[in-house]
């Protein structure tokens, strides 16, 4: 399960309840905004965890980072969430 939570700003708490329990704080910046533009920045949150823990588990996801440097490990990664959200 993934709970998303607003903390201030552009700053969001992700809750991963897996096997261990994972938080995490992610910023949704520029690059990801722009990407996210179309849907709840929650829902576009959740499904970037969703992309990310089908790759790897919730232990192995860095505990604090930017949103748009998913890209930098996985580059399918903007195509996916846009076709899993169906935003153009």
């Amino acid at each position: 399960m993934i709970k998303v939570r607003h903390l201030t700003g552009h700053e969001y708490e992700v809750v991963v309840l897996e096997r261990t329990k994972t938080t995490h704080h992610v910023t949704l910046d520029e690059p990801a905004r722009h990407l996210a533009e179309s849907v709840l920045p929650e829902k576009f949150i959740e499904e970037s965890f969703r992309f990310l823990l089908e790759r790897e588990s919730n232990t192995s996801i860095l505990p604090k980072f930017n949103l748009s440097m998913i890209a930098n490990y996985f580059p399918e990664y903007p195509a996916e969430v846009r076709k899993k959200l169906q935003v153009n």
